[in-house]
C-alpha cells in the first residue's frame, strides 16, 4: 500500500464523513417512517409555538410589531378625524396601546393549549401539515384550539380594554349593531374584537415560525427536524 501522509489521511477520512453528514438530509419524505415525520413535525411545532409565545408574550409583543399589532376597530378608526376633533385624538392612541398590551397579556395563557394540540397530532395530521400549503399550520391550530383559547382570552382582555372610556362608548354604541347587520360580530366590543386579533396574531406567528425552520432546519440544532425538514427541500 502506498505510503500517504497523515495530512492526506486525513483529507481522505474527512471527506467520506463530510459527504454522511451531508446525504443523511438527502432523502424524500416518502423515506421517512411515520413515527420520524410526526415526531419530526412534533418538535418543529413545539419549537415554533414556545417562540412565537415568547415573542408575543413580551412588552410590545404586538405593539411593535407592524404583522400583528392590532389597529382600532375599522369604524372608530374611519371616526378619528372627527374624534380627534372633540378632543378625543388622545384616548384613541391610548386604547391602541391598551388594545395590544391586551393581546400580550393574554397569549402567554396559550401555550399549554398549543402544546396539547400537537401532542395530540396524528400521523395523518403529521403528513398533511408537511405537505400542506402556507396556511396548513394555522388551519391545524385554528381547528384544535380557537374556540377554547377565545374563551380564555376574553375575560384577560376585558380587564385590560375596560380601563378605557372609548372603549366603554364603542361597546355601548355597538351593542345592537350586529343585529342591525350593520357590523361584523366580532367587532360589536373591543374585547371581543382584541380577542379574535390576538389569536389571528398568535397563529399568524406561529406559522412565521415554521417557514423559518423550513428555510433553515438545520439551523433549530435538531437533528430530528432536519432530518424532517430536509426531506421536503
Amino acid at each position: 500500500m502506498p505510503y500517504m501522509s497523515t495530512s492526506r489521511r486525513s483529507i481522505a477520512l474527512f471527506i467520506p464523513m463530510s459527504l454522511l453528514a451531508v446525504s443523511a438530509y438527502a432523502i424524500s419524505l416518502s423515506d421517512l417512517s411515520n413515527e420520524d415525520a410526526s415526531s419530526g413535525l412534533k418538535a418543529a411545532l413545539t419549537t415554533g409555538t414556545n417562540a412565537a409565545v415568547s415573542k408575543l408574550g413580551a412588552e410590545g409583543g404586538f405593539l411593535d410589531n407592524a404583522k400583528v399589532r392590532i389597529p382600532l376597530p375599522k369604524i372608530l378608526e374611519q371616526a378619528r378625524p372627527i374624534l380627534k376633533m372633540t378632543g378625543k385624538g388622545q384616548q384613541l392612541d391610548d386604547l391602541v396601546v391598551q388594545m395590544n398590551r391586551a393581546a400580550e397579556s393574554a397569549v402567554p395563557m396559550a401555550k399549554p393549549l398549543l402544546i396539547d394540540a400537537v401532542k395530540s397530532m396524528s400521523i395523518n395530521d403529521a403528513k398533511n401539515i408537511l405537505t400542506g400549503g402556507d396556511t396548513s399550520v394555522t388551519d391545524f391550530f385554528r381547528s384544535r384550539t380557537q374556540e377554547k383559547l377565545a374563551v380564555q382570552f376574553l375575560p384577560v382582555v376585558k380587564k385590560v380594554t375596560d380601563r378605557s372610556g372609548v372603549a366603554t362608548q364603542y361597546n355601548a354604541a355597538m351593542s345592537l349593531a350586529p343585529k342591525m347587520g350593520m357590523l361584523a360580530k366580532d367587532q360589536a366590543t373591543v374585547e371581543g374584537y382584541v380577542t379574535q386579533r390576538a389569536l389571528d396574531g398568535l397563529y399568524t406567528m406561529i406559522a412565521e415560525e415554521e417557514k423559518a425552520i423550513r428555510a433553515d432546519p438545520l439551523g433549530t440544532g435538531s437533528k430530528l427536524i432536519g432530518k424532517v425538514f430536509g426531506a421536503l427541500k
